[in-house]
C-alpha cells in the first residue's frame, strides 16, 4: 500500500497549552472590547492570529544561535546572512531591518518623496497601505477580479489584473515611484501569483518606468504553488523558482518572520545603487548600522539558517499540506472559504457564514468572537476593519472581502489540534441563524486601527 504523509521533521521540544472555561473566555473578551490583538496568550488555547514571528525554530537555527556574532559593525554573521540572500535572490544589496514593517518603513521613504504618489499593488497589505496612506499617498488595488469569488477555484487567485494595472500606470504617468507585487497574496486569502504573471507584471511597469518592489513575506510559499500548479515548473527546486521570481523584479521587503522561520527579523533586498544609498539614510537613524539594522547578530545567524531550511520542498510540503488537511474538514463541513486553501492560512468567508449581520455590523470580527467563545480559538479579522476607512471620505470600505484568517503558525500544531479547529468552526457555523447582531465600533485609531480598536456588542 501506499505509504501516508507524514511531517518532514520530528518534535524534540513542547510547551503546555491549557484549556479554559467558557464563562473565562466571556470575561477575557469583555475585557478584551472583543479585540483579539488585546488578549493575554495565556487565555488562547490555539493561536491562529498570525504566522508571522510564531512558528518553530529547528535544531540547526538554534545552534545558529549561539554562534551569533553581536559585533556592532561588521558582523560575521550579518555576511552570512546577506551570501544566502544574495544566492536565493541574486540580490547583490542587503539591509536587515527588526521586521517587515520596518523594510517598508526604510524603503517607503526614501521613495515615496511627496504627497499624492500612486502605488498600485496586488491587495496590499495592512501596514504596506498603512506606510504609503500615512504619508498622503494612494495604494491602490490592482488584483485579479478571480479573487472577489471566493468559490471560483483558479490556480492563481493572486495575479494582477495587467488590464487595470496598465490603466492605473497610464493614467498616473510620472506619479507612480513603485509598485508593489505581493507574493503570496496574503489579503485575498495567502493566493500565490502565477511567474507568468509576475514576469508580465514587471515587464509592464519597467515599459511606463515604474519599478517593482516584490513583498516576499511568504515567497518560499509562493514558488512552491509555481512548482505544483504551472506548467514548465514541476521539475524545478524551489530554490531554482524564487530566484526566477526575483530576477523580474528590482527590489524586494520581506518580513523574515514568516518564510525566514524566525521570530523577529526582517530585510531590504535589491540590485540598485542608488536605492541602497537612498535607504542608508534611513536605516541607520530608523533601524541601526547597515549591518545589523534592527537585529541581533544570533537573529541574523538563525534566519541564514531559516532561509535555506524553507526553501526545501519538503519543509513546504509539510507545512502547506497542514493547510489542506484543515480546508478538507471544512469542506465536509460545509463552511465556505476562499478556494483554494491558501498557503498558510484558511480565509473563511464570514458574509456567507453570518448572513443575518449587516456589513455594518462587521461579520468576521464578530465571527472571530464567536469562535474564540467557542473553543479559545483566536483567529484574526481580514475584512472590513483591517480595511480601515477610506482616507479622504473617511467612510468605512465595505468593498472588499470579510475574512476570519485561521492562520497556521509553522511546525508548531499537530493536524489533531487542525480537528479541533474545525470541529469548534463547525459548531458556530451550526447555530449560525442564532447570530443576529454584530458589533460597533466605540473606539479607533485614524490608522491600522484593526490593531487597537475597542468594539462592543449589539443586543
Amino acid at each position: 500500500m501506499e505509504l501516508p504523509f507524514a511531517e518532514a521533521w520530528k518534535i524534540k521540544m513542547v510547551e503546555p497549552i491549557r484549556k479554559s472555561t467558557r464563562a473565562e473566555r466571556e470575561k477575557w473578551l469583555l475585557e478584551a472590547k472583543n479585540n483579539i490583538f488585546m488578549l493575554k496568550s495565556d487565555q488562547v488555547y490555539i493561536d491562529l492570529n498570525t504566522d508571522s514571528g510564531t512558528g518553530s525554530m529547528s535544531d540547526r537555527q538554534w545552534a545558529a544561535l549561539m554562534l551569533g556574532d553581536e559585533s556592532y559593525s561588521g558582523s560575521r554573521s550579518f555576511f552570512e546572512f546577506k551570501d544566502v540572500v544574495t544566492l536565493l535572490t541574486g540580490f547583490q544589496y542587503v539591509i536587515p531591518t527588526h521586521q517587515g514593517r520596518a523594510a517598508e518603513n526604510v524603503l517607503f521613504s526614501h521613495l515615496l518623496s511627496k504627497p499624492g504618489m500612486v502605488v498600485p499593488g496586488n491587495a496590499h497589505f495592512d501596514t504596506t497601505k498603512g506606510h504609503i496612506e500615512s504619508r498622503k499617498c494612494f495604494a491602490i488595488d490592482v488584483t485579479t477580479p478571480d479573487a472577489k469569488n471566493t468559490q471560483l477555484e483558479v490556480p492563481f487567485k493572486g495575479n494582477v489584473d495587467l488590464v487595470k494595472l496598465e490603466q492605473v500606470l497610464k493614467e498616473n504617468q510620472g506619479n507612480v515611484p513603485f509598485m508593489v507585487l505581493t507574493v503570496t497574496n496574503n489579503t485575498v486569502g495567502g493566493q500565490p501569483v502565477s511567474m507568468e504573471n509576475i514576469k508580465a507584471t514587471c515587464e509592464l511597469c519597467h515599459k511606463y518606468g515604474v519599478p517593482v518592489n516584490m513583498d516576499s513575506a511568504r515567497f518560499a510559499e509562493n514558488a512552491y504553488f509555481i512548482k505544483t500548479r504551472e506548467k514548465g515548473y514541476e521539475n524545478k527546486t524551489i530554490k531554482e523558482i524564487a530566484k526566477e521570481m526575483f530576477s523580474y523584479a528590482d527590489s524586494m521587503t520581506m518580513s523574515a518572520k514568516k518564510d525566514g522561520l524566525v521570530n523577529m527579523g526582517g530585510f531590504i533586498a535589491t540590485n540598485r545603487e542608488d536605492w541602497y544609498e537612498g535607504c542608508k539614510r534611513f536605516c541607520i537613524p530608523f533601524e541601526g548600522f547597515l549591518t545589523y539594522g534592527g537585529m541581533n547578530g544570533r537573529d541574523m545567524a538563525a534566519l541564514a539558517v531559516g532561509l535555506m531550511e524553507n526553501t526545501e520542498f519538503d519543509m513546504l510540503d509539510t507545512r502547506i499540506q497542514q493547510v489542506q488537511y484543515l480546508a478538507k474538514k471544512l469542506d465536509e463541513y460545509g463552511i465556505p472559504y476562499q478556494r483554494p486553501a491558501g498557503g498558510h492560512a484558511i480565509f473563511v468567508d464570514a458574509d456567507k457564514v453570518l448572513t443575518n449581520i449587516p456589513k455594518e455590523e462587521f461579520p468576521a470580527q464578530t465571527l472571530t468572537c464567536e469562535l474564540y467563545l467557542e473553543a479559545g480559538i483566536r483567529a484574526c479579522e481580514i475584512g472590513y476593519i483591517l480595511a480601515d476607512r477610506d482616507p479622504v471620505t473617511r467612510e468605512n470600505r465595505f468593498g472588499g472581502l470579510d475574512f476570519v484568517r485561521l492562520c497556521i503558525p509553522r511546525r508548531v500544531y499537530t493536524n489533531n489540534h487542525m480537528d479541533v479547529i474545525a470541529a469548534a468552526l463547525k459548531n458556530v457555523y451550526d447555530r449560525r441563524n442564532e447570530i443576529t447582531r454584530g458589533l460597533k465600533i466605540t473606539k479607533e485609531a485614524p490608522l491600522m486601527r484593526h490593531f487597537t480598536v475597542e468594539l462592543e456588542r449589539l443586543k
